[in-house]
């Protein structure tokens, strides 16, 4: 339906010298449309008004943009009675939320050129008194549901509401009756998993670093996985910190910062998966065999180029793609595939790579004997398996079933806020080569301590 209103309203748009203006009023629709020719300059931006809704657009500076060459018009249409309609029934419009006023809708119709110099205000007169204690957002209909992305409420008062948009759609004030009680709990679990995250993850870059000089502990993949992961959660936790205060330009930078940091952490998992698969199926080390072939200069390369050749095209072909209100990229445009794309790539990868890894050691422990020892071996071996299941990423593939099961969300949360917590467990704890490593730190230090103490004793009976 919206569709066709916009064609029928765009055959009221003719090209003139200086300016016209139709004006539309039936039932349930208001109709505005303004033109400005050559030979026509607006002092200020133009506002077009309708009994429940107002457009401010700056439409001298579109007209100004050369492809245009001096023409452009601007359809703006108010919706009214569309609260109990079906046309705008979607996932995230349940019995919880209420349409706050009139729908309305914004065009550029036979204008060639229709970005944005400026954003566009929309003032929307409220169909009911607004509760307080409750979520008011503007919003825009992206074809199946109500979303936020480059659209932000300014000001509001007992009467209206201002909201201001990057882009011209389809536009709505909404109000969540019923805010999800258990949603600050979710605020709450992640903070204080992602933040138990990263003293692992802190700590297994610690073990690494002490243990530099073992060949059988380092490796390139592990190392850089750990600190894009830890670089990426610092960053997590300090954009929730500028989201409640609204430093929108840091919050923009900070998500192209952070596309770029997981992303390269979902390309050491898969370089992490690839170099064990290749260790299993040659029965020997990554780090000793195929040194030449797993340079890890190379991998350095791999590792970071190309997360930052996909968020440098992302960014170039979609400059206003990351979200100065959520810190994160916009679903507008598709512009979250440039981060889910290579994302589902790499979990397909990993899963199959651990499938094969599984059914090789699989194949290895059925050869060997039944001794108690070899037994509890096994059991280590196995748990150590499992883990790398997170360490890959793989739990990642469960935020796609999360949407309207909140023990599964938690779940995801947890998982894939703990991968340094398993590689701490996995490649320090139960490495016998790190446990060597602190027990000869910690002999030392005994001994140390010893000596000096006997030294102190000794001066202290001769004096």
């Amino acid at each position: 339906m919206l569709n066709a209103t916009e064609k029928l309203v765009s055959t009221l748009v003719n090209k003139v010298k200086t300016n016209s203006s139709v004006s539309i009023s039936l039932e349930n629709i208001e109709v505005r449309v303004f033109v400005v020719g050559q030979n026509y300059s607006l002092k200020e931006m133009l506002q077009l008004h309708t009994p429940y809704a107002d457009i401010e657009i700056d439409l001298n500076g579109i007209a100004a943009n050369n492809m245009n060459q001096g023409h452009a018009a601007v359809a703006f249409m108010s919706y009214t009675n569309m609260s109990n309609s079906s046309l705008f029934s979607a996932t995230t419009m349940t019995n919880t939320t209420k349409l706050m006023s009139a729908v309305v809708s914004a065009t550029l119709p036979k204008t060639q050129n229709r970005s944005l110099g400026k954003p566009v205000n929309f003032t929307l007169m409220h169909l009911a008194e607004l509760r307080p204690n409750y979520v008011h957002s503007c919003v825009y209909w992206n074809e199946t549901d109500w979303v936020t992305d480059g659209c932000t409420r300014i000001k509001t008062n007992h009467s209206y509401t201002v909201c201001s948009s990057s882009h011209l759609s389809t536009f709505a004030l909404i109000m969540q009756i019923n805010p999800r009680q258990s949603e600050d709990r979710f605020k709450v679990i992640n903070m204080v998993v992602v933040s138990f995250g990263l003293v692992f993850l802190g700590l297994a870059l610690l073990t690494f670093a002490f243990c530099w000089k073992n060949p059988r502990v380092i490796n390139t993949a592990r190392i850089n996985l750990c600190i894009s992961l830890l670089l990426g959660h610092l960053l997590f936790l300090l954009t929730h910190t500028l989201v409640k205060k609204k430093y929108q330009l840091a919050c923009a930078v900070l998500a192209g910062i952070m596309h770029f940091l997981f992303l390269s952490a979902f390309v050491w998992m898969f370089i992490e998966a690839l170099m064990l698969f290749l260790a299993i199926k040659n029965l020997s080390r990554p780090k000793s065999k195929h040194k030449e072939v797993l340079n890890w200069k190379l991998l350095t390369l791999v590792g970071y180029m190309v997360a930052l050749i996909v968020v440098g095209v992302s960014a170039g072909v979609e400059p206003n793609g990351y979200s100065s209100e959520e810190c994160w990229l916009v679903t507008s445009k598709g512009f979250n595939w440039s981060f889910l794309g290579p994302v589902f790539f790499i979990l397909a990868s990993n899963m199959i790579l651990f499938s094969f890894i599984s059914i090789s050691l699989r194949s290895s422990l059925a050869r060997l004997n039944n001794q108690v020892s070899q037994i509890n071996k096994n059991r280590t071996i196995f748990f150590k398996t499992m883990a790398q299941f997170v360490i890959f990423g793989c739990p990642w593939i469960l935020g796609v079933f999360t949407a309207n099961t909140e023990a599964l969300e938690i779940i995801f949360l947890i998982l894939n806020s703990q991968q340094g917590t398993f590689i701490f467990i996995v490649h320090c704890v139960l490495s016998k080569e790190v446990r060597q490593q602190y027990r000869k730190l910690l002999c030392r230090s005994c001994v140390t301590t010893y000596y000096v103490t006997s030294v102190t004793e000794v001066q202290t009976t001769q004096g």
